[in-house]
């Protein structure tokens, strides 16, 4: 992205915020799990982006243990709306696929 923040061009925000965009565009069909996994995703994308820029080492672990917990929560929401039908199995492939991305590299991020 042309007129960004540095953060913004890292693998690891554009996946967080791929994810976001699943999740919402997936319209999960339980309306509980669907309310979820987009406030979960939309989760670990903000927590991500306020730890990226932090300079404080606390403040940085603080916001990537969270962005971390919120993924997992995606993860599990897709499985289960998986799970009892209420979500495409290609969309639920590629979220959680996502989820794997962004845990391993928000990993990374926490040593």
């Amino acid at each position: 992205m042309k007129d960004a923040l540095a953060f913004q061009n890292l693998d690891v925000y554009v996946v967080a915020k791929d994810l976001a965009v699943l999740v919402h565009r997936a319209k999960i069909a339980d309306a509980e799990l669907r309310d979820q996994a987009g406030r979960a995703s939309k989760s670990a994308f903000l927590q991500l982006s306020e730890g990226l820029p932090n300079e404080g080492v606390a403040m940085r672990r603080k916001y990537f243990v969270c962005a971390r917990n919120s993924v997992c929560e995606v993860a599990a929401a897709i499985d289960l709306a998986l799970a009892i039908e209420a979500m495409d199995p290609a969309l639920a492939r590629e979220g959680i696929a996502l989820c794997v991305r962004f845990l391993a590299m928000v990993t990374r991020l926490l040593r």
